[in-house]
């Protein structure tokens, strides 16, 4: 199936792990060009190796995201070694356990700094492009905006938000054909979940406990699941997909327990 996103420039935040990872890797094998914006120099460093020794194209740009600043500077880099923007894939995040006990306001809000403001700037300053590309964005969000965790209100909150964000740039973006859409993942193995399941006395039992209550298979969504329909999103064949919030998390999310 041609998804009609060939020769197309795609940055993806958090692109060097995890989620983004596999998001950058499944636009490359597409043929388009994905540019990993991360943190993690080290970690991108070696995906873009990876891609150029397959001979597909990536684009690396080493930066936080703290700032608005260091978001307009992504967007510029981007610009100065691609030419074009055709799309944006909000990733960039982690859930950073800030809660209302045992949190404080000015936890709360570097929370939401990590968490979601940088949606916001990557947008913002990616938006004059994406009007010429007439392109996409694809938000990853959370479970945990839907069903609460616990002890999590930074990160809750930013992933609620970017829900209502995704329902309102696909309004105001109408005008210029630029779709937007949210994918929701629950349990996924990645990095960071690999480092929460460590926290636990056994690891393993814990995890046993989060597959007997996934509805379908009692087992995690691979990054590929998620990347896949990241892809499906960003392409010509879902060209008429804007402001939804989909789940792909085998029925954790809204399944009847008792099924599990």
């Amino acid at each position: 199936m041609d998804l009609q996103i060939k020769d197309k420039v795609v940055i993806v935040t958090g692109g060097a792990k995890g989620i983004g990872a596999a998001i950058v890797r499944a636009c490359a094998s597409e043929r388009a060009v994905p540019v990993i914006v991360d943190h993690d120099g080290e970690a991108g460093g070696h995906l873009q190796n990876e891609l150029k020794g397959n001979s597909m194209a990536c684009g690396l740009v080493t930066v936080e995201l703290s700032t608005a600043e260091d978001c307009s500077w992504a967007i510029d880099q981007t610009l100065k070694t691609f030419g074009r923007l055709d799309a944006l894939v909000n990733n960039a995040g982690r859930n950073d356990k800030v809660g209302l006990e045992g949190g404080s306001p000015s936890e709360y809000v570097a929370s939401l700094q990590r968490n979601l403001v940088h949606y916001y700037s990557m947008a913002h300053y990616a938006l004059p492009h994406l009007k010429r590309a007439q392109g996409a964005i694809v938000n990853i969000g959370s479970k945990t905006a839907v069903t609460g965790q616990g002890s999590t209100s930074g990160y809750a909150s930013s992933k609620g938000a970017i829900m209502a964000l995704t329902r309102e740039w696909a309004a105001e973006l109408l005008p210029y054909n630029i779709r937007v859409n949210t994918i929701l993942p629950a349990e996924v193995m990645t990095p960071l979940y690999r480092e929460w399941l460590d926290t636990f006395p056994n690891p393993e039992e814990k995890l046993s406990t989060i597959l007997s209550k996934i509805p379908l298979g009692k087992r995690m969504t691979t990054v590929d699941e998620i990347a896949a329909m990241a892809i499906f999103l960003l392409s010509g064949k879902s060209g008429h997909t804007t402001g939804q919030h989909i789940f792909v998390d085998g029925g954790y999310s809204h399944l009847d327990r008792a099924l599990t």
